[in-house]
């Protein structure tokens, strides 16, 4: 309870899901709040609302990929950063099935889909603005930059959550691309650089 209190700052959170399989977080959620009255904690007990309890499968960290994907989990959290990366990384997954010309992953093959401006949302994860390289950070950046100037839509993924981890696999940047580019699939582009 003193960690919600100590790290969650309710101006900016919209929501807080407490997760377990079982009654764990029902109890936890009773326990939170009954200390709150004796405690007389008036931000917990104002912004109680923003806690949603939802069953988990497991307590493992691949049960969050579940419960985001959950719709009636997502029509709560409409407009979490968390439920945009979700739904972007799946709306990726799906095109890259479907229509293979409109996602690339790979910094050659997203470059140069961002120099014909075809790139409609970007994804790319946080742990490459952290990377050792200050040329590879700044090639990020600029990517970034140039995605939002030609009016892409960004979404940087937390290496923590589970859909940064998916996007880490698939070399930490992706795009979804406003139009089909065939020719990139034809291109045999190096990966001596990828990052």
């Amino acid at each position: 309870m003193q960690a919600i209190i100590r790290h969650v700052n309710f101006d900016i959170v919209k929501c807080v899901l407490i997760a377990s399989p079982g009654f764990v977080k029902d109890q936890f959620f009773e326990y939170m709040i009954q200390a709150a009255v004796k405690l007389d904690n008036k931000v917990l007990l104002d912004n109680k609302g923003k806690f949603v309890l939802v069953h988990a499968s497991s307590g493992f960290k691949h049960s969050l990929k579940e419960i985001l994907q959950d719709s009636s989990i997502q029509a709560k959290l409409a407009d979490t950063k968390a439920a945009g990366e979700v739904k972007a990384l799946d709306q990726f997954y799906q095109l890259l099935q479907t229509e293979p010309s409109r996602a690339f992953y790979g910094i050659k093959h997203v470059e140069h889909a961002n120099e014909a401006q075809a790139i409609d949302t970007l994804l790319i994860s946080d742990n490459l603005f952290r990377c050792q390289d200050v040329a590879q950070r700044k090639r990020y950046v600029a990517l970034v930059d140039s995605v939002k100037e030609n009016g892409g839509d960004v979404k940087i993924f937390s290496s923590l959550h589970i859909s940064g981890e998916q996007l880490a696999q698939l070399t930490g940047v992706a795009a979804i691309l406003r139009y089909p580019m065939p020719e990139l699939e034809d291109e045999e582009l190096s990966s001596d650089d990828e990052g």
